[in-house]
């Protein structure tokens, strides 16, 4: 039987009010700008933009709902189906692209995921593996972060005997700014159970994920 994900943002607070309805204009009608796109409106102004410019005039309503695209968790069901057939080999999504805001300059880092689980009375909808890290990459991330969420929440949810996750990114707070580095990939990883502590499961994962780790 399917287990319902947790209605907790990713960092495990319960929101005051949903993203979106903070980021929006009012539904009645109103020209009154949302708190988020007078913020806008005041960051490019203070930016020595001219917001009165045809081609910023609406800038400050585009980026509260671009905002709101980017920061809010999409829900989903977690469907799994009993495992009859007793299969107990890893199950692999490779190469699962994704996006987040960096928590620190609020730029974007972007790449993808592997996620594996090794399974144990249920197995997942292949699709789920690519909705989870979704849900918890809308959010303003540290990739470490995010890696560990990825792993514990599948560990949680799925109950499987193991579990692996590795995300590879390009931050643009390294290729734009700083140091200025394009192309500089950085690898994380969480495991859990067999995945960690068994090491031909361990070796294995890693050979289908590349061996990044090794």
């Amino acid at each position: 039987m399917g287990t319902a994900p947790s209605t907790q943002k990713p960092n495990g607070h319960e929101p005051d009010e949903d993203l979106r309805a903070k980021l929006r204009r009012h539904a009645n009608g109103s020209s009154e700008p949302s708190t988020v796109e007078r913020a806008a409106h005041d960051l490019l102004l203070a930016l020595g933009a001219d917001v009165g410019a045809d081609g910023l005039r609406e800038t400050p309503r585009r980026m509260a709902e671009a905002y709101a695209e980017l920061l809010r968790p999409v829900p989903f069901n977690l469907t799994t189906f009993p495992n009859e057939e007793g299969y107990d080999e890893l199950v692999v999504v490779r190469d699962i692209p994704f996006h987040s805001l960096c928590m620190h300059h609020v730029l974007p880092f972007h790449g993808v995921a592997h996620v594996a689980y090794l399974p144990a009375e249920h197995i997942l909808g292949l699709s789920k593996l690519a909705r989870v890290v979704d849900r918890f990459a809308r959010d303003l991330q540290l990739q470490e972060r995010l890696t560990v969420q990825i792993a514990a929440w599948l560990q949680e949810h799925l109950r499987p005997k193991g579990v692996g996750v590795v995300l590879e990114a390009e931050h643009f707070c390294m290729s734009l700014r700083g140091v200025q580095k394009p192309g500089a990939k950085t690898v994380t990883s969480a495991l859990h159970g067999q995945v960690r502590d068994d090491p031909r499961t361990r070796q294995e994962f890693l050979s289908l994920t590349g061996g990044r780790l090794r």
